[in-house]
């Protein structure tokens, strides 16, 4: 699972007066009556902000879009020495394979090192730019030496390899030229994925930008078959969403809908993100509670579609449809709702990814990523296999990520209160009884 900044929603807001309207994708809808000339800057940026789902920004894709600074020997001897060693999965009381969204700058195949380097037996990439349409395709260089690399550290590519959709494609759009847009992205990265050998592929299913949700969902499913038959062996993964907005997927039923009119229903699968599912109103949290959102997945879906997770804790409160990635144990989730996800015997051989925030600030102010943190995250999580709840060491461990995470959660319930307050003396309502909260510069996602 990064920040948006005010340079980036400046530069949204300058799209907005230029044009009216945004384009819509996967994760926004359309806002086509966007004050044009009287606008002023922070009404179009509110305006933005509103539609968006927060799925288009993550601590990843802020990774793969800044400018890489050509390293330094030094720089690259760091990078070489692992920040965690891998832990082997015989020793662990559960298969459990954890590991993070990682960075594939310079090649497909540096994400296998990435992955190394904070001690992972899963992970996630980008297989290409997912800001823009156009990408060259991937070298023979890089696609032998991901294969080649894989095969050397033991990474099974085909079942802990998740990559990452981009996050323009929408394929429940009904304009055809956008449509067929989406779906030529689309079909692009599941054919390097093949060439990888990959057979796992995460996406967010689609954006109705306000048009009949039953029909949407239909054009979803659509191309997914179109894009099954025009490939052999990946498996397309539909990603549970947050419930902001004109966004399907954000219940379980939106992802049986799509299901149910798939032709291969091997060639289909969901991908589960923690933090979504509880932005969505899907609780977590309790053994009790835990059972029961999973009775309902199991219910509505089928426990045999889920085929990875995303691991996120969340800075925003319960059912708020906000997605606002925390490491794990600092946000409302807590550390207990993992315990429950380490010890579930059903999620076991099934890649777990984190998009955790890994942005801090150096000494000098500036802000670094520190992939330490996943490296800890990892670790942290594979001891939770088999631990009591009621020791003295998950307690411990409970209390010191609660304190961390403790401005950032008061932070949000803030902006949650004053959001529903708000909305109470206007008489307005979401429709299904739940507070959501106030858009804000420093949604995260993935």
């Amino acid at each position: 699972m990064s920040r948006r900044t005010t340079r980036q929603a400046s530069q949204a807001a300058i799209a907005v007066t230029k044009e009216a309207g945004i384009e819509a994708n996967g994760n926004m809808e359309s806002a086509s009556r966007v004050p044009k000339a009287k606008a002023t800057k922070r009404k179009a940026v509110k305006a933005v902000v509103e539609e968006d789902e927060r799925e288009t920004e993550t601590a990843v894709a802020k990774d793969e879009a800044k400018p890489k600074k050509r390293k330094t020997t030094k720089d690259k001897a760091e990078d070489a020495v692992p920040l965690a060693e891998r832990t082997a999965i015989s020793s662990l009381k559960k298969s459990m394979y954890i590991g993070a969204h990682v960075s594939s700058a310079g090649g497909v195949h540096n994400s296998i090192n990435n992955a190394i380097h904070i001690g992972a037996n899963s992970f996630a990439l980008f297989l290409k730019s997912q800001r823009k349409w156009a990408n060259p395709p991937i070298t023979p260089e890089a696609r032998d030496q991901f294969r080649a690399l894989s095969h050397a550290h033991g990474f099974e590519a085909h079942k802990h390899c998740v990559p990452h959709g981009s996050y323009l494609v929408n394929l429940a759009q009904s304009d055809k030229t956008k449509a067929d847009q989406a779906y030529t992205a689309f079909l692009d990265d599941l054919q390097r994925c093949e060439s990888l050998g990959i057979k796992l592929y995460n996406f967010h299913p689609g954006n109705s930008n306000g048009e009949d949700r039953a029909e949407a969902i239909q054009r979803i499913a659509t191309q997914l078959n179109r894009s099954h038959k025009a490939t052999s062996t990946v498996i397309t993964l539909l990603e549970n969403m947050a419930g902001q907005g004109n966004v399907i997927g954000s219940t379980f039923e939106d992802l049986r809908d799509i299901i149910e009119k798939i032709d291969d229903k091997s060639r289909v699968g969901v991908c589960i993100d923690t933090c979504h599912a509880f932005a969505a109103g899907y609780d977590l949290r309790s053994p009790e509670a835990f059972k029961e959102t999973f009775d309902k997945l199991d219910k509505a879906v089928g426990l045999k579609y889920v085929k990875a997770l995303h691991l996120n804790d969340s800075k925003a409160p319960f059912d708020s449809n906000r997605d606002l990635h925390a490491n794990i144990g600092t946000g409302f989730l807590g550390l207990r709702a993992f315990h429950n996800v380490m010890n579930y015997e059903p999620l076991q051989h099934l890649p777990m990814v984190l998009e955790t925030p890994i942005d801090r600030k150096g000494p000098d102010g500036k802000t670094i990523e520190d992939k330490q943190v996943w490296a800890d995250e990892i670790k942290l999580l594979e001891s939770l296999i088999g631990m009591d709840p009621e020791s003295d060491e998950f307690k411990a461990h409970d209390r010191r990520l609660q304190a961390q995470g403790a401005g950032e959660r008061s932070k949000v319930q803030d902006q949650v209160d004053r959001k529903a307050e708000k909305d109470a003396k206007k008489g307005k309502g979401k429709g299904r009884g739940k507070k959501k909260a106030a858009p804000s510069d420093e949604d995260e996602s993935e």
